[in-house]
């Protein structure tokens, strides 16, 4: 697959943080001095601010160094996409000792993690939605019931999440497919449920902030 996206910096941690997030989510990418003539076939460059300047492109995307790759990769995803925002946006959550998490982005996976903690999650979760207009996207959280810590996630993302966005208890019944009990297949275990638990129904959780806004 030809490249689609080009990463035209000379700055050494943004290169690195940038790439590392393409390699990731498996984006092809080629990489530029600023400058240099952009193949056809890219369809976003990515650069900083000081050298946004000599890039001489019509889709240009600049990495600030106070924002999160993430956040920079799913802006060139859109891109991509032809898309100025999403319509539907759908994070899946498999609770446990690994927190698996996979956001689909209208009927496609968009991102894959494994977090570590209930506070780890949240704060993926927040830095997910920062950039999302949320009263013109589409945003449900649908969080596994398999495991008591699942209680504690949602009152945790009831207090810190807008209230437009919906929270979704789903029954994990199946979700879970048995796989090698080395760490690494572990983790795959808990993306493969979290993407199989965004994709179910549930029952929505009644928003606490939401209430509260109406009364």
């Amino acid at each position: 697959m030809k490249a689609k996206v080009a990463v035209a910096t000379v700055q050494g941690k943004a290169y690195f943080l940038i790439v590392e997030k393409l390699r990731e989510r498996n984006i092809p990418f080629v990489s530029l001095i600023p400058g240099e003539p952009i193949p056809a076939e890219v369809k976003v460059a990515i650069t900083t601010q000081k050298e946004r300047q000599l890039i001489n492109y019509d889709k240009v995307l600049v990495y600030d160094a106070e924002t999160e790759p993430d956040t920079i990769v799913n802006e060139a995803l859109k891109a991509l996409e032809g898309k100025e925002s999403y319509e539907k946006i759908v994070i899946g959550i498999d609770p446990g000792d690994v927190f698996g998490l996979a956001v689909i982005a209208d009927g496609k996976v968009n991102e894959t993690e494994n977090c570590f903690s209930i506070q780890e999650a949240t704060s993926k979760i927040k830095s997910i939605l920062k950039n999302v207009d949320v009263s013109a996207t589409s945003v449900s959280v649908k969080i596994g019931s398999g495991v008591p810590a699942y209680k504690e996630l949602l009152e945790t993302l009831d207090g810190e999440l807008p209230p437009q966005v919906v929270l979704e208890v789903v029954g994990e019944a199946g979700t879970n497919r048995p796989i090698n009990h080395d760490k690494h297949r572990r983790g795959l275990r808990d993306i493969a449920s979290a993407i199989r638990i965004a994709g179910r129904t549930g029952y929505i959780y009644q928003r606490r902030q939401k209430d509260e806004s109406n009364s």
